[in-house]
């Protein structure tokens, strides 16, 4: 299993010092917000994306991800579909420019009843997914806002139908959500691209802490991806959605130091957030945590605590 980190822990960090910290502290990839607040957005151009990619090609550090914020259940007139086919190809292109495998977007439906945000939501996956088969890249739906459990998410990704469109399991979403990370795994297995993993003080209190200090059952979730066969290795998953511990998964450390910035520096985590994770994938692997399903749902969280602010790029 690989590890990486996202950028959303260390806002606006130049690319050098980034990947410096991703091979020093042990992680294999890097999950880069794409953002205009930091060194690596849509808006750059070609030369800037080359020598991106070669910094992290020379450290032998890979780029994850382009986490963007497209949401594509969101309610939109003319325009606005316009202007979200765009920035959905932009998220694909800057991926492809980067040798970045996946495109992380949001569902952001909002209250809108499921029917219409999960058609509206798969249209529009549908009409990228031409382009981002063509670039090698898919583009992953993370379980966050209106759709996020995995069932929701699968409710979208069934309509699509598009190998080079998938799921990003954020687990504090799914668990908030009241979901079993079994149930999860079985919704999203078809879909699968990779995990984001984290920590926080409790269900209905979304700050971030170390990995392991808060209250966030992380060994049921990991327990719940299994053995993976060989076939799934790679950022595409095997045609039965298999993805589990082995060496083609990727699990992502997402600490949300832009959204708290009272929150511990994330460089200074990072060593012992590599060795809890390794530790926890090693309790999995022998069985040690078999037993954590049973306290892994916790009570259904109050209304309007899945999502963690209220404005739109409050939560990553």
């Amino acid at each position: 299993m690989r590890l990486a980190f996202s950028t959303l822990g260390v806002p606006g960090m130049p690319v050098a010092d980034v990947v410096r910290l991703a091979a020093g502290a042990g992680y294999q990839g890097v999950e880069l917000r794409a953002h205009p607040e930091e060194p690596v957005h849509p808006l750059i151009g070609a030369r800037e994306r080359a020598a991106v990619r070669a910094e992290f090609a020379a450290a032998g550090v890979e780029i994850l991800a382009v986490a963007g914020y497209a949401r594509v259940a969101t309610e939109r007139d003319a325009a606005g579909e316009e202007e979200l086919a765009q920035e959905l190809s932009e998220l694909v292109l800057l991926a492809a420019d980067l040798g970045a495998p996946y495109v992380r977007v949001f569902p952001g439906g909002g209250e809108r009843p499921a029917d219409g945000a999960d058609a509206d939501a798969a249209r529009r996956l549908a009409a990228v997914a031409p382009l981002a088969a063509e670039r090698g890249v898919r583009v992953l739906l993370e379980t966050h806002d209106s759709h996020g459990t995995g069932a929701a998410a699968a409710r979208v990704l069934g309509l699509v139908g598009h190998r080079s469109v998938g799921a990003l399991w954020d687990v504090l979403h799914t668990w908030r959500g009241g979901e079993r990370p079994a149930d999860t795994r079985a919704a999203l297995a078809p879909y699968l691209g990779y995990v984001q993993v984290k920590d926080v003080v409790s269900a209905v209190d979304p700050r971030p802490v170390p990995l392991g200090a808060g209250a966030l059952p992380l060994a049921s979730a990991l327990a719940a991806l299994g053995p993976e066969p060989a076939a799934a290795h790679g950022p595409v998953p095997a045609p039965e959605g298999g993805y589990g511990l082995g060496t083609g998964g990727w699990l992502c450390w997402e600490y949300e130091k832009r959204w708290f910035p009272e929150a511990p520096e994330l460089p200074g985590l990072l060593a012992a957030g590599r060795d809890h994770l390794r530790q926890v994938l090693d309790g999995v692997a022998a069985g040690a945590s078999a037993a954590g399903d049973a306290a892994a749902v916790p009570p259904t969280p109050p209304a309007g605590v899945q999502e963690e602010g209220g404005t739109p790029d409050r939560s990553d």
